[in-house]
């Protein structure tokens, strides 16, 4: 799903306009932003928690060259599901 989607979908749900919806949706992604930024995780009730994370810096070889090289260290977002999303998203397709 797109942006433009995920918000004609919200305005249509919420009756509100996508205008409205769109300040909305920015507004909350600045936000989500700004927490993560300043390494704090955010837990979204129903759905899961988003943190920061560092990756070590590592080496890696090209498999033809076997030219090493450095990746440097970096920061990650990372998604951990609740148990009820892992549940209803983690099914066998029997399940369903």
């Amino acid at each position: 799903m797109k942006t433009k989607e995920l918000i004609q979908h919200i305005a249509a749900s919420t009756s509100k306009t996508k205008t409205y919806t769109e300040d909305m949706l920015n507004a909350t992604v600045a936000a989500l932003q700004k927490e993560l930024l300043a390494g704090k995780s955010i837990q979204l009730q129903n759905l899961g928690t988003l943190e920061m994370q560092r990756r070590s810096a590592r080496v890696v070889v090209h498999p033809k060259t076997k030219e090493r090289t450095e990746i440097p260290e970096k920061m990650q977002v990372t998604f951990k599901p609740t148990q009820a999303v892992k549940e209803q998203f983690y099914r066998t397709p029997k399940e369903k």
